[in-house]
C-alpha cells in the first residue's frame, strides 16, 4: 500500500478485531482524495472514525487517519492523511475499510452489524439448509435485504420480522420462515 500509514506504535488488530465498512472505489479528484463505497446504514457515519484500517481480508492492514470527509450528490470521498496525489489515492482501491469493534457502540436489542451476519448459516422452519448470508443489500426502502448462497443458488429474503424469526450469533445461525422453493 503507498502512502504513509499511522505510526501507532502497536501491531495492527487480528482481523476478528476488525469489521468492513466499506471499500475505497478509486482516486476523487488529485489531491489525494479517494472515493469511497460506504456498507454502512448512514455512509456519512464512516467518518466519525478518526481511525481506518486499510487492507484485504487475510492480508496485512494499515492505519490511516481520517483528514477530511464530504458528501458528494452519488458519493462519499475522504482525504487520508499521508497520501497526497491521485496516483496515490488510485493505488487504493479495492481496498477494504475496517474500523475497530471496540469503536464501534453497541448494537440495540433486536439490531445487527452487516459484518456479524455475513457467513450465518440460514436454516429454515422445517430445519433445511437455504446457504450462507454472502452479504446484505440495501434496498433504500423500508428493510434490507439478506442474499443466501448455497452453491449455484442465491436466495433473496426480506430482513424483516415475518421472514427472519431469530438471528443466533453465537450459534452462527439465521432461523427463517422461507421456502427451498421460493
Amino acid at each position: 500500500m503507498s502512502g504513509t500509514p499511522v505510526m501507532t506504535g502497536q501491531a495492527p488488530p487480528s482481523e476478528d478485531a476488525l469489521v468492513s465498512m466499506g471499500y475505497i472505489s478509486g482516486a476523487f479528484g488529485i489531491r489525494g482524495w479517494v472515493k469511497i463505497h460506504a456498507d454502512t446504514e448512514y455512509a456519512d457515519s464512516l467518518f466519525d472514525y478518526p481511525r481506518w484500517w486499510l487492507g484485504r481480508p487475510g492480508g496485512a492492514w494499515q492505519a490511516y487517519t481520517l483528514e477530511d470527509g464530504a458528501v458528494h450528490t452519488k458519493a462519499i470521498a475522504a482525504k487520508l492523511q499521508g497520501i497526497a496525489g491521485r496516483d496515490e489515492a488510485a493505488a487504493l482501491r479495492g481496498l477494504t475499510i475496517a474500523i475497530e469493534r471496540s469503536e464501534l457502540p453497541p448494537a440495540e436489542e433486536g439490531e445487527y452489524y452487516w459484518a456479524d451476519l455475513i457467513g450465518l448459516s440460514v436454516i429454515n422452519l422445517q430445519g433445511e439448509l437455504l446457504g450462507q448470508v454472502s452479504e446484505l443489500l440495501a434496498t433504500g426502502a423500508a428493510n434490507d435485504v439478506l442474499v443466501v448462497r448455497q452453491d449455484q443458488t442465491e436466495r433473496l429474503i426480506p430482513f424483516v420480522a415475518a421472514y427472519v424469526l431469530e438471528v443466533d450469533l453465537p450459534g452462527k445461525t439465521v432461523r427463517v420462515d422461507w421456502g427451498l422453493d421460493y
